[in-house]
């Protein structure tokens, strides 16, 4: 049978994209070499959040957020939704303005927020150490399990009569796939491999970024919100070979998911027992009682990392048919919905709701080669 799309990979972003394409009408087959939703989107914490650390940030991570809020009554309790909302954490008064500027920016785009003075916040997280000095909530940001979000997307493709089919795509050609069992031929290819999207289409600029995770037993509303430290896009954004940045997520089972950390060290998924202990000292900083619960995970994963931090989302031009739906380091199940909604456009001839001009692929080639 003739496909009208192969989307490679069946993590969040790939599950999305045929999500979308489906909805289109398209017969949709999806490659995943793996368990669905086990690579980068099992490594993620989950955050659904509205991101400003761009123009296009914001668009991508905002129209996704309100394309989940659409679909939530449709979805399951596995997803293990949460509107828990986020809590950007200020340590200082250098830091409290940089609150005041993100609440701002955030204001003048209609999202909704909340100051929090220090006596606020401690009330509002009893956990957190003293002399902090405030934080902003955005109350509409949530949390989710990203590997139950992909499983449940594409039970809803093989639902329209798409398909998903479990092989390794070996070589991208135009308008066919060659993967370990054979050919597959379709008009519209979609790289969504995540860190591993180069393999495929090599001249992408996305390299494997290794981050770990810990979580602990359960202790239910020791933390209430997703709590961040207003460092994190500092540490999100430097591509030092690593770093560290607090950030805790309440999980619906009453675990806290803690992180994060940052490595640029190739395909190595080894512990790395000093950065986990930075990683757990950070977060011991912010809230000290966290010594007192019980780790029972630890774990890593790559993030797919692009030099300017924004991911790849379009046509690819030197390959007939291919789109390129990768390279969203730590955001992938943030913009994961938003994404797949633009390539479906892309595809479909219409102009997309988001501009995608921002996160072309094609702006990894020089202009003088296109």
């Amino acid at each position: 049978m003739k496909h009208d799309a192969v989307v490679i990979g069946g993590g969040i972003i790939g599950a999305s994209v045929a999500h979308a394409l489906s909805a289109d009408g398209l017969r949709v087959l999806v490659l995943e070499r793996g368990v669905i939703g086990a690579g980068t989107t099992a490594a993620g914490m989950g955050h659904i959040v509205v991101m400003d650390d761009s123009e296009a940030q914001f668009a991508l991570s905002a129209g996704s957020r309100a394309l989940l809020d659409e679909l939530l009554p449709e979805l399951p309790g596995t997803i293990e939704y949460e509107r828990c909302g986020t809590l950007w954490v200020a340590e200082d008064e250098t830091q409290l303005n940089a609150v005041r500027e993100k609440q701002a920016f955030y204001g003048a785009r209609g999202v909704r927020t909340e100051l929090l003075d220090a006596k606020a916040l401690a009330e509002a997280e009893p956990n957190l150490r003293h002399g902090l000095v405030g934080a902003l909530l955005v109350p509409d940001d949530g949390v989710i399990y990203p590997p139950a979000l992909a499983r449940i997307l594409l039970d809803r493709v093989k639902q329209r009569g798409s398909s998903v089919v479990h092989a390794e795509a070996r070589r991208i050609e135009p308008r066919a796939v060659v993967t370990d069992t054979g050919r597959i031929v379709a008009d519209i290819v979609v790289n969504a491999a995540g860190a591993a999207a180069a393999q495929l289409t090599p001249e992408l600029p996305i390299v494997p970024r290794k981050g770990h995770l810990v979580i602990t037993d359960r202790y239910p509303a020791f933390a209430r919100h997703q709590l961040v430290e207003l460092g994190y896009l500092t540490s999100a954004h430097s591509m030092n070979a690593a770093s560290v940045a607090f950030n805790i997520q309440p999980r619906r089972t009453g675990q806290m998911l803690i992180g994060s950390s940052r490595e640029l060290v190739g395909w190595d998924a080894s512990i790395n027992r000093d950065i986990v202990k930075k990683m757990l000292s950070r977060a011991l900083d912010f809230m000290p009682r966290l010594a007192s619960l019980s780790a029972i995970r630890t774990w890593t994963g790559f993030r797919p990392t692009t030099p300017d931090k924004l991911p790849l989302i379009g046509r690819w031009e030197p390959v007939d048919g291919l789109y390129i739906a990768a390279g969203h380091e730590g955001l992938g199940i943030t913009t994961a919905l938003a994404t797949g909604q633009i390539i479906a456009d892309l595809v479909a001839g219409r102009a997309p709701a988001i501009d995608a001009a921002a996160f072309s692929p094609m702006r990894a080639i020089p202009a003088e080669a296109h």
